[in-house]
């Protein structure tokens, strides 16, 4: 059929290796978070699931619900930065997730806590887009050969999404431009 995506091929560990990738960018922000929203765990227990999956555990319904209980918890949260710290740990999780297909919209499930995280650091800093800027530089030398391989079997980012999106692009960029020695 016209316009369906191609398959792509992801391994487990393929997944498990942007899981740890995700999972280290939003345990960058759970203290805005944790600040705004003391007490309550879920984002950070998202990040654990997710670590968790990263080291060898199990791709369940346990993982999928601490990422809808990180969204959850954003709802909750009474700043913009602890909301988008929240959705950085959601899309932790979320990340084990990524569909094997063809599709430019599969790359947020490869860098959104990336860029939520990048978004959360520039909002506690009122806004100060030079902060996000400096957070995304961190986020792309964190990226491993296996992260960066993974996303380049998928289309660039797309276009949309407001400043989130155009993080996730910033990032999509950047790490496509890396190349690692063999």
């Amino acid at each position: 059929m016209a316009g369906e995506a191609s398959e792509i091929v992801l391994s487990k560990q393929d997944l498990r290796e942007v899981a740890a990738f995700a999972a280290a960018c939003a345990e960058m922000v759970l203290e805005i978070f944790e600040a705004d929203q003391p007490g309550d765990s879920r984002p950070r227990d998202a990040v654990r699931a997710a670590c968790e999956f990263a080291r060898g555990g199990e791709r369940g319904q346990s993982l999928r619900d601490t990422a809808s209980a990180a969204l959850k918890a954003a709802k909750r949260a009474d700043t913009a930065a602890a909301r988008e710290a929240a959705w950085a740990a959601m899309s932790a999780a979320g990340s084990a997730y990524l569909h094997p297909l063809a599709k430019a919209t599969q790359v947020k499930h490869i860098l959104g806590a990336g860029a939520y995280a990048a978004r959360a650091a520039e909002l506690v800093a009122e806004d100060d887009r030079s902060v996000g800027a400096q957070h995304l530089e961190q986020t792309v030398h964190r990226a491993t050969p296996v992260v960066v391989d993974v996303l380049k079997r998928f289309p660039a980012a797309p276009s949309g999404g407001g400043r989130v999106g155009e993080l996730i692009r910033m990032l999509d960029t950047g790490l496509r431009s890396l190349t690692f020695a063999e």
